[in-house]
């Protein structure tokens, strides 16, 4: 019986460990009224990338944000600081002030991260190496962004979250798993 319970114990610990695939690095928590979504990140494949989300995450930066786009079957999408402001609502997603203000510099595409349902990646507009705050996750397999946009995370939990967002959606809080929150 002893020994059941240890094997029992000892299952559930392993499979927890297996939540995040081979690789992964460091899990982002994103708090919504909806409930939560976690993300695995890939500092591996995308190092500057990852390195340049963690720092906006650790700082605070996406806290108080609104999801600013959502199409259906395809993407959500937020990291636009001015979607704080409901009145530059026309605004979101674009601009000069639609980002942190210090980009990636580097366009991290990888054969092995593909856009497969619950991808996190990275937005641009123009060249692929200006991503700075504002990333995506995938609503469905988007086969077509393979290449041209970093893949640098994937959902590992509140998937169903993900389909309840709508735009305007408040990011309560981001955070690293296991670390302080800001």
């Amino acid at each position: 019986m002893f020994m059941s319970f240890v094997l029992a114990v000892g299952l559930c610990s392993s499979v927890a460990a297996q939540q995040t695939s081979p690789g992964a690095g460091p899990v982002v928590v994103i708090e919504t009224a909806k409930g939560s979504i976690e993300f695995e990140t890939y500092p591996e494949d995308a190092p500057k990338t990852v390195a340049h989300i963690l720092n906006l995450v650790r700082r605070g930066f996406y806290n108080g944000q609104r999801f600013h786009r959502v199409e259906p079957n395809f993407v959500i999408q937020m990291g636009d600081p001015q979607s704080r402001d409901m009145t530059k609502k026309d605004l979101w997603g674009r601009g000069p002030d639609s980002g942190s203000g210090k980009v990636v510099g580097v366009a991290e595409f990888s054969k092995k991260r593909t856009h497969k349902k619950g991808a996190v990646g990275l937005a641009y507009a123009g060249n692929p190496a200006s991503g700075d705050s504002q990333f995506y996750i995938t609503l469905t397999a988007t086969p077509r962004l393979d290449g041209r946009y970093a893949v640098f995370g994937q959902v590992i939990a509140g998937s169903d979250v993900v389909e309840k967002i709508q735009i305007g959606d408040v990011v309560r809080r981001i955070s690293v798993k296991g670390e302080k929150k800001p």
